[in-house]
């Protein structure tokens, strides 16, 4: 039987790796739209090894644009036209059998083409090539996305708060911003791949548009709702570890 992530578990992840890192990041104005799910549909769609996890009984399904900035090897400095981009992913929560909780990725549009093709050979994560533009006015943030063979365009227009705190342990907010371990599925299996931050300084959204479409390419129905929880975030600097058993 799988093991349950418990509070310690969840706080031992984001604890600073030990080994070398092999990327530097920075994430910023991060916008977090999350939708609750039922636990049983988001099982079905995880491969085998992967449970879904839940807060309360409930499962989280996310749609999350940001953007990505300095992005690099860990020697090499940023490179202008390459280490700059944007990404949008639509994620859920999971853990192994271990009980280590972390991300599942259902798809991340990205508008670098080496960036996708890095993401999809050394980490086997589902990247997706796409067109996309972000805009900062005094009315927000003007985000969008068209993915690579599709006829749709998505919006978000949002405007992140000044004001922010770090997640109380424990928390709803805690359970969904605070991740620090992906699973992929890779030719060996599932493996896993750990990133390390401080606790994101979140804040309060100002939400004008958003669009479900990315739920939709996932294979997921519209929710026919507004999101059950919105928070933003200004940004972390990132440090990003190997894949691991």
């Amino acid at each position: 039987m799988p093991v349950a992530p418990t509070l310690e578990s969840r706080l031992a992840v984001r604890e600073k790796p030990s080994r070398s890192h092999v990327m530097l990041q920075r994430w910023e104005r991060l916008l977090f739209l999350h939708w609750r799910w039922d636990a049983a549909e988001i099982q079905r769609t995880l491969p085998p090894g992967l449970f879904v996890d839940t807060y309360q009984g409930d499962a989280w399904l996310a749609i999350v644009p940001f953007y990505m900035r300095g992005i690099r090897p860990r020697f090499c400095p940023p490179v202008p036209g390459i280490s700059d981009f944007l990404e949008l992913n639509v994620r859920t929560y999971v853990h192994d059998e271990q009980g280590r909780p972390g991300v599942w990725f259902y798809s991340l549009d990205c508008n670098q083409p080496l960036a996708v093709w890095t993401a999809r050979t050394f980490f086997h994560l589902p990247y997706q090539k796409a067109r996309m533009s972000a805009e900062v006015s005094e009315s927000g943030i003007d985000y969008r996305c068209q993915r690579r063979g599709e006829a749709t365009e998505s919006r978000f227009l949002y405007r992140i708060a000044e004001e922010s705190q770090a997640a109380e342990p424990g928390s709803l907010a805690y359970f969904l911003a605070e991740r620090y371990l992906l699973f992929s599925q890779t030719p060996r299996g599932i493996r896993c791949g750990q990133v390390h931050h401080t606790p994101y300084p979140l804040a309060e959204v100002e939400l004008e548009t958003w669009d479900v479409n990315p739920l939709l390419q996932a294979g997921f129905a519209a929710p026919q709702r507004q999101p059950d929880h919105i928070i933003g975030s200004s940004g972390v600097d990132v440090r990003v570890y190997p894949l691991m058993a």
